[in-house]
């Protein structure tokens, strides 16, 4: 059975999925361990969170993940997330967070404390799902007339290595072209990525 289009969701869930060890990782070191947490409650309390985070630390979600992605062998561990066949659950993200290099694990861990700290104690916020479904459609649409062959990564389904690595290099280039757009704009379009994946955690769970 064909495998279906990636969904950049997925790596943007990890790093929320990790937010209560992160006081944890902090103490013993840049390494993220989710085999305490109970998806039963992430899946209850993360999205009241994402609405209520500021921008500032909903972009650092994604600052951490741009930051991985300009890195090849660290890129390759998050764009394993996206293939059909890939380990999703708590040990899986656990998995795939280590392996990155020590800086990065450290920034997913500050992200994500900052997104915790401050999602906790704040106030919802106005959530508009379609302008970041607009969003992500401007990014994609610049990544296209940047990249040659960025459609042919999007569209990519099947579990070869070249299928594989189109997705992956398609992945880089969207999160790669974000970086240009206005704060407000990553953190809307982030939001919704992180709501997307945590809804269809919740499905699959």
């Amino acid at each position: 059975m064909p495998s279906r289009p990636f969904r950049p969701s997925t790596w943007w869930l990890a790093a929320c999925l990790a937010v209560p060890a992160a006081p944890l990782a902090a103490q013993q070191g840049p390494a993220i361990d989710l085999s305490a947490i109970d998806p039963a409650l992430v899946i209850q309390g993360v999205g009241d969170v994402i609405l209520r985070a500021p921008d500032r630390d909903i972009d650092g979600v994604y600052q951490a993940v741009h930051a991985a992605s300009r890195d090849e062998r660290e890129a390759e561990a998050l764009c394993a997330l996206f293939d059909a066949d890939a380990d999703r659950s708590l040990l899986g993200l656990q998995r795939a967070a280590n392996a990155l290099g020590p800086d990065s694990r450290q920034r997913f861990v500050d992200a994500v404390l900052a997104l915790a700290v401050s999602g906790s104690q704040g106030v919802p916020r106005p959530y508009d799902a379609a302008a970041a479904e607009q969003v992500l459609r401007q990014a994609g649409v610049s990544a296209m007339l940047l990249h040659d062959g960025f459609m042919i990564g999007m569209s990519a389904t099947g579990d070869d290595a070249a299928s594989r690595a189109a997705r992956c290099r398609s992945f880089r280039q969207l999160v790669d072209v974000m970086q240009d757009f206005p704060l407000e704009q990553r953190a809307l379009a982030t939001r919704y990525l992180l709501r997307e994946g945590l809804d269809r955690y919740g499905a699959e769970f």
